[in-house]
């Protein structure tokens, strides 16, 4: 067991020294490419501490103007008329709605209920129905 521990220090050892060694190549690298921009450095404006860019009023207009220029663009292509809603006439929705109402009335004939009449759970309900004003409902 002891001889185990030896040896996870001595590899953990190495591995520091190796890590060194690359930490040290790197900061030379990183002084050599400082040195070799070192008469461009402090020049120029400052960076923006909160990371934003500042533009100028002309080229904020600039930016607007190539938008709005690239929205009429768009909006013209897009300006071929769609296929237009078909329309049902008149008479056609009279057919349907007699068909709809003479349904009901075969269905409330083959029940034996009568047109006004409500279900009764309805009345025992206060008969308000759903969602209606009648109060007395199951729901609050």
């Amino acid at each position: 067991m002891a001889r185990k521990a030896l040896i996870d220090k001595d590899l953990l050892a190495m591995a520091l020294v190796g890590y060194k060694a690359e930490v040290a190549k790197i900061e030379a690298i990183i002084a050599e490419l400082k040195a070799k921009l070192g008469g461009q450095a402090g020049k120029g404006p400052a960076p923006n501490p909160a990371g934003k860019r500042t533009l100028s009023a002309s080229a904020r207009r600039r930016i607007a103007a190539a938008q709005k220029k690239r929205w009429a663009a768009l909006k013209k292509t897009k300006a071929a008329p769609e296929t237009p809603k078909r329309k049902m006439s008149a008479a056609a929705r009279k057919r349907i709605g007699d068909a709809t109402r003479k349904r009901w009335a075969d269905q409330r004939k083959a029940s034996g209920k009568k047109q006004g009449e409500k279900h009764p759970m309805a009345e025992a309900n206060g008969g308000g129905g759903v969602g209606g004003a009648g109060g007395g409902g199951s729901r609050p």
